[in-house]
């Protein structure tokens, strides 16, 4: 998968699918399973980290899991998140952090925000970094917002989020997440723009849908948004097998002599 591929899909009305990964293990498991674009996010605060949010993440730690990531990826597009304050202070300073994950093997890039980053979207596009926008409930912002909110419910706040998906667009962005916003005004920003739309709880009207690993896998159940849906239970399985290992190595069951040397 590359960028023009991706951006192909819009045309093609074939629905692009997006999972996030943050080490070399899951990235093979995604592969495997034909998922063939991958984001490394910054959901790796509170999934892999355990924080309350993702303001903490450093451009350190996603240039390490991007490297873990690219360094596993054999076919899926892998985009690197943008971390909090590692493209807010100035153009220079973003275009800089977007280079360091692209020489850590991501082939694109992702940042939080609308009109106020337009600068940074074209000047990194117009240096070779393709970029990928995010709008609606931007996690970044959730201080801002008092939470995390369902962003565009009323008419003005949809009209800006409007024209902030046509700034990106026109700023050069390939692609655009929408989060958290009402399914009509993402079925809205679908059929204005040109570039493809992923949605995360934004209805079923996006070219394409992303989730957090941990969620869809059941892993992480600390907070179970509205708009996830667990495939799997992995959480519980893994409890099972680790209390029964724990019971067969108290009562002396493991390790048998199957599982010892001679």
């Amino acid at each position: 998968m590359t960028v023009p591929e991706f951006q192909r899909h819009k045309l093609t009305g074939k629905k692009l699918v997006v999972v996030t990964a943050y080490d070399a293990l899951f990235t093979r498991i995604v592969e495997q399973a034909g998922i063939e674009a991958i984001l490394v996010g910054d959901s790796l605060g509170v999934v892999v980290q355990g924080k309350k949010d993702t303001l903490t993440v450093t451009m350190d730690e996603m240039v390490y899991h991007t490297r873990l990531v690219a360094g596993a990826a054999d076919q899926a597009l892998v985009i690197a998140d943008m971390p909090f304050m590692s493209y807010q202070v100035s153009v220079e300073e973003a275009v800089r952090n977007a280079g360091r994950l692209i020489q850590a093997g991501a082939a694109a890039v992702k940042l939080e925000g609308g009109a106020p980053v337009m600068d940074r979207v074209h000047t990194m596009t117009r240096v070779g970094i393709p970029v990928m926008g995010h709008l609606g409930m931007t996690p970044q912002s959730v201080n801002q917002y008092g939470g995390y909110k369902v962003q565009g419910k009323n008419g003005a706040r949809a009209d800006a989020l409007l024209a902030d998906a046509k700034a990106l667009e026109s700023a050069g962005a390939f692609s655009l997440v929408l989060e958290a916003v009402p399914a009509g005004l993402a079925k809205s920003i679908t059929q204005t723009i040109s570039i493809p739309t992923i949605g995360i709880g934004a209805g079923p009207h996006c070219d394409g849908q992303v989730l957090v690993l941990y969620d869809l896998l059941g892993l992480f159940d600390d907070f179970v948004p509205k708009f996830v849906k667990p495939y799997a239970h992995l959480k519980a399985d893994a409890l099972q097998a680790l209390r029964r290992y724990k019971e067969e190595v108290e009562c002396q069951k493991f390790p048998t002599d199957l599982e010892s040397y001679h």
